[in-house]
């Protein structure tokens, strides 16, 4: 269901894509969308991994330095038949992780120094496990593809604005009966649009990796720890996260509870995700 749900969602963030591309400049305006789409989509694929960890300031790290993590990372990828990522810590004091990569066979796991201090074992197995699910799942190519194509709606959207206070666009728009008005609304509410479909991908992968990750170490609890003790220490210890790589977080730093803010956030709300994960039902094989 979670797989239908994000497919749907990017098929409707791809069709807002192409018309905002049609109302610009109609058969032109989609080639132009989808050329965005495409080198967008390039360079997210091979570059945003680099960008998250420079950005982050993680650090590489060794066995010898931080064996504890090894040896979870290297017991969970085992178990989930993916190759070992590169290993990174942030020397930072609120705890968090992310993973990042384009494909699993290039994949980075990055925790901070805060994570490996307050987590026990079993809620660092659980936040592995979660992280682990997002590069089994192809989740940040997945994001990255969604950003992309929101970011390429907004560019578009603001040169078609652009392009209206100039009297510039299609003509065929022009030569139908409020068809101009019509483009103009549409162009400043798709990228609207584009934001809630792409926060919505989010939050859906988000609840996904909960889940494998939890059914990969065989129970939620430890997850569920995890995700409590997290809430609690990043809203008392100030994050230097930059916005963009706190979207791949497994918690967004001081991130709200009110129904707006969960509207607009790349996380669901931290007290829906621990539900869901009481609410699951893990059959251990006989």
């Amino acid at each position: 269901m979670k797989v239908l749900r994000t497919t749907f969602l990017l098929t409707a963030l791809t069709l807002v894509l192409l018309v905002v591309g049609d109302a610009f400049g109609g058969r032109n305006g989609m080639t132009i969308a989808l050329m965005f789409a495409v080198v967008g989509n390039a360079i997210a694929y091979f570059f945003s991994d680099k960008i998250a960890l420079w950005s982050s300031g993680a650090k590489p790290v060794s066995r010898e330095q931080l064996p504890r993590l090894y040896q979870v990372v290297e017991r969970r990828a085992a178990k989930a038949s993916l190759p070992m990522p590169k290993l990174f810590v942030i020397p930072e004091a609120a705890p968090n992780a992310f993973a990042t990569d384009r494909n699993p066979s290039h994949a980075s796991v990055a925790v901070t120094e805060g994570l490996m201090q307050l987590m026990n074992d079993d809620e660092l197995e659980g936040v592995i496990a979660h992280e682990l699910s997002h590069v089994r799942n192809y989740d940040i190519l997945i994001s990255s593809v969604a950003a992309t194509i929101a970011g390429a709606i907004t560019h578009l959207a603001y040169m078609g604005r652009f392009a209206a206070i100039f009297g510039y666009g299609s003509s065929r728009d022009n030569d139908r009966e409020g068809g101009g008005l019509t483009a103009i609304l549409m162009l400043i509410l798709a990228p609207i649009a584009a934001m809630l479909l792409q926060l919505g991908i989010s939050r859906q992968r988000e609840y996904a990796a909960d889940e494998s990750g939890a059914k990969m170490v065989g129970q939620p609890y430890g997850l569920i720890s995890a995700l409590q003790k997290l809430g609690v220490y990043n809203q008392r210890i100030p994050s230097n996260m930059p916005q963009t790589t706190s979207a791949l977080c497994i918690v967004k730093p001081f991130s709200g509870g009110s129904l707006l803010a969960s509207l607009f956030s790349t996380h669901p709300p931290l007290e829906d995700r621990i539900a869901a994960l009481r609410d699951m039902t893990i059959v251990r094989p006989g």
